[in-house]
């Protein structure tokens, strides 16, 4: 989604975040643009490959931050992971659907709850 065009039309003060998912930004292309300063500067909590090779080139660069996928482990975001995934199977021993399913055509095939 984000390749040497996208990063060439970013401002040269952009500061590009990823934390969505590694293969939605190209990192060769992401690389090419830090060292020629198309971008300020990157912050990633994702990469194509993980764990991010240790000799991988963003890992030399002095304008990058780089996570190992962790930026969702905020105590409020664990937090309301773990109320969630209650919620899901409170619901599922009700014999409900679980607010959150998202393959809904499995409940054609068999019911939530405890035959």
């Amino acid at each position: 989604m984000i390749g040497e065009r996208e990063l060439k039309m970013m401002k040269p003060t952009a500061i590009l975040i990823n934390t969505a998912r590694g293969p939605v930004i190209d990192e060769k292309a992401l690389v090419k643009a830090l060292k020629e300063g198309w971008i300020a500067g990157a912050g990633l909590d994702v990469f194509n490959e993980e764990p991010l090779p240790k000799d991988h080139p963003l890992t030399k660069l002095e304008n990058v931050v780089l996570a190992p996928h962790i930026g969702s482990a905020a105590r409020e975001t664990r937090t309301k992971m773990a109320v969630l995934v209650a919620e899901n199977l409170i619901a599922f021993y009700k014999g409900e659907i679980p607010p959150t399913l998202v393959n809904k055509e499995v409940v054609k095939i068999k019911p939530p709850g405890y035959v």
